[in-house]
């Protein structure tokens, strides 16, 4: 099994539903660092913990067990805007640049 996978299936499927990992680990009674653990796969979670996340996430486990196929651009914009949205305006100016600095690079790579 690939825990890691499903732990960014578990993360994608959390962040659809607009909830923090605090509120997902609060609804199935688990602690917020197994949550963590769990979305970073360095952690095999039972089956009651699966069954559980995927009641929380209105999801069937196989959604949660799946290799998902690549995901849409609109869903990797959301995700960013997401993000953008809980920035200050001091955390969106350093975004910018290393976002800015990242593509600079890859620039340099592929030449």
């Amino acid at each position: 099994m690939d825990y890691y996978q499903i732990g960014q299936n578990i993360r994608h499927y959390r962040r659809n539903q607009g909830l923090t990992q605090e509120q997902l680990a609060e609804i199935i009674n688990i602690s917020v660092p197994h949550m963590s653990h769990i979305e970073t796969g360095n952690t095999k979670l039972s089956l009651s913990v699966l069954v559980n996340l995927s009641d929380a996430l209105k999801v069937s486990v196989d959604d949660l067990l799946s290799v998902r196929s690549s995901v849409s651009m609109e869903e990797k914009y959301t995700e960013v805007i997401k993000i953008l949205e809980e920035c200050d305006s001091t955390e969106l100016k350093i975004l910018t640049d290393i976002i800015l600095g990242a593509k600079n690079a890859l620039k340099k790579y592929k030449a």
